[in-house]
């Protein structure tokens, strides 16, 4: 009896004892090593206008591919001019989304940046990049699109500028720009000072100054001297009240990235009147970064979603190493990451013997749209100087003859003492040229 017992429990309960095992065998998943992305554009060709600034011109988008398993890529779209590389491509991070739109704006720029003239059509090539872990990625085929870029620059300037001991040593290089802003009469500076005292004056003349009596933020024609300490500011005068306001004020990288999370200052971005943007060249490594103000987590943007917008808190962006044009818009809140080859330098017996300290660094003209770099208000001694990269000898440029062309491994060029703006243009890189004025 009890034998017939034990068998029906076993016939009950079987079934239930199949369904348990076959749930713990584990599901075995494999790469599909014939898994593609197939990329569309919204309009094979794009003449941008700039009253259409923020108006969608293009969208990219592709479906999800068959990795062979569920899974959740994260994409990059890299655009390049045709016949590139992609070497040095713009790169977009679009997480695990599957298309990007581009405003008009953002599509000027990019395209400006990949060295495009104002009305003239030419074509890009675009690719998706869907990255699984370090070890699966797959990139889409190479699709094409014309487009005809504008000139994207504004014109910010004002009359006014900043001059002082603390500015320009009291007029002896060009006073530190005010720009216009939103409000009319209401200027805005970016500058950095040093300890020592300021006036605010118009076209680098004395015929007009304005300082401070009394230190209590009303201006006076030809009034006192305002003594500061040395910072970095951001200094807004109203014309209209004959007023003014300094607060400290800079944007900076921080991260693994670059300098550990804050072990020494950040990268400082600088501000571009010709975009209303804030830019940096800067060398980072393998890491995150973050954005934010004045060396202080107070306020700081990081991006949640890696979509190309940054956001308050936000999360780390992940970067790889490599020099970089770190581009950011506190309109929009949008930013952008342009990974470049070389960064430009002054070395020699006339600066820094021969590199004994770091090279005197250009940044880019954004004055321009080509490859153009300037170094303002360089103090040169007598004796040589050259260019190169990346504070090394592996690629540098000086001057055979003498004729304002650059030659690779050329001639050093010689100086007088004095303090230069030197100008680089790389727009044809195989003659490329300087002025030194």
């Amino acid at each position: 009896m009890k034998n017939i017992v034990y068998k029906w429990i076993l016939f009950i309960m079987a079934p239930f004892l199949l369904v348990a095992c076959f749930e713990d065998e584990p599901v075995l998943t494999t790469f599909n090593p014939a898994a593609t992305v197939e990329v569309s554009l919204s309009a094979s060709s794009v003449v941008l206008d700039s009253e259409m600034a923020d108006t969608e011109a293009l969208v990219i988008s592709w479906p999800a591919p068959d990795f062979g398993y569920e899974a959740a890529a994260d994409y990059t779209v890299l655009m390049d001019n045709a016949g590139g590389d992609f070497s040095e491509a713009v790169s977009l991070s679009v997480g695990i989304n599957l298309e990007k739109s581009l405003t008009t704006g953002q599509l000027n720029g990019y395209l400006l940046s990949l060295g495009f003239e104002q009305d003239i059509p030419g074509d890009i090539q675009i690719k998706v990049v869907a990255t699984l872990s370090n070890y699966h990625s797959i990139e889409s085929g190479v699709v094409t699109l014309n487009a005809t870029a504008y000139e994207d620059l504004l014109d910010l300037s004002t009359s006014w500028g900043v001059v002082g001991s603390a500015a320009n040593n009291w007029g002896a290089t060009p006073d530190l720009p005010f720009y216009t802003t939103s409000e009319s009469g209401v200027l805005v500076a970016y500058v950095t000072l040093s300890d020592g005292e300021i006036k605010f004056r118009e076209n680098n003349d004395w015929t007009l100054n304005y300082g401070d009596d009394g230190a209590d933020g009303s201006l006076e024609e030809g009034g006192a001297n305002i003594a500061v300490d040395a910072g970095a500011y951001k200094i807004v005068m109203n014309l209209n009240t004959l007023s003014y306001t300094i607060e400290a004020y800079s944007w900076g990288i921080v991260g693994s990235a670059y300098n550990d999370w804050g072990a020494s200052p950040d990268a400082a971005l600088t501000y571009d009147p010709y975009s209303d943007q804030w830019r940096g060249i800067v060398t980072l490594l393998d890491g995150e970064m973050k954005i934010r103000k004045n060396n202080d987590w107070g306020l700081n943007y990081g991006d949640s979603g890696a979509d190309g917008v940054l956001d308050v808190n936000g999360d780390n962006i992940t970067v790889t190493a490599g020099i970089y044009i770190v581009t950011v818009n506190f309109n929009d809140l949008s930013y952008s990451l342009e990974q470049i080859s070389y960064v430009w330098g002054v070395v020699g017996s006339a600066y820094n013997n021969w590199g004994a300290t770091p090279d005197a660094q250009f940044t880019r003209d954004w004055s321009l749209t080509d490859e153009a770099w300037i170094l303002r208000d360089v103090s040169l001694l007598d004796g040589e100087w050259k260019i190169r990269a990346n504070n090394d000898w592996g690629v540098n440029y000086g001057d055979t003859g003498a004729d304002g062309t650059l030659e690779a491994n050329g001639d050093n060029i010689v100086s007088t003492a004095g303090t230069y703006t030197i100008r680089l243009n790389f727009a044809d890189p195989d003659n490329p040229s300087y002025t030194i004025e």
